[in-house]
């Protein structure tokens, strides 16, 4: 079911103070994520992880800003949207524990490599 949050869940980030330096719908290949889940690929949830985030079109956003990592990560809530405070994303929209509705990075590091996973280096601006 696709719930419509795009532009809500944008707006929150540039009210935050991010810049968008990347921005664009994709359909994520199996390939992708299993890169991306590496650490978790063994486990026995992870086909259920791969099945529903190659279900439909994903946005990917890439983000600066000062202590833009933490921040963001503050915005979302935790992982399980069902233990998320309301006025977090998470909070806000999500319903699930393994069906998020936003990723974030959760170091500067690990935000480079996913940035480069998921945009050519011509699709980053600023």
């Amino acid at each position: 079911m696709d719930q419509k949050h795009v532009g809500e869940v944008v707006n929150r980030f540039e009210k935050a103070g991010f810049d968008i330096v990347g921005c664009k719908m994709t359909r994520l290949t199996a390939a992708q994520l299993r890169e991306h889940y590496a650490h978790v690929a063994d486990k026995p949830f992870y086909p259920e992880i791969e099945a529903f985030m190659s279900s439909r079109p994903v946005i990917v956003i890439a983000l600066r800003g000062e202590n833009v990592v933490a921040k963001v990560r503050d915005l979302l809530g935790p992982t399980d949207s069902r233990k998320a405070a309301k006025g977090t994303i998470r909070g806000d929209f999500g319903t699930e524990m393994m069906k998020n509705v936003v990723h974030a990075s959760d170091s500067e590091e690990n935000g480079k490599i996913e940035i480069a996973r998921f945009f050519k280096t011509e699709e980053i601006f600023g």
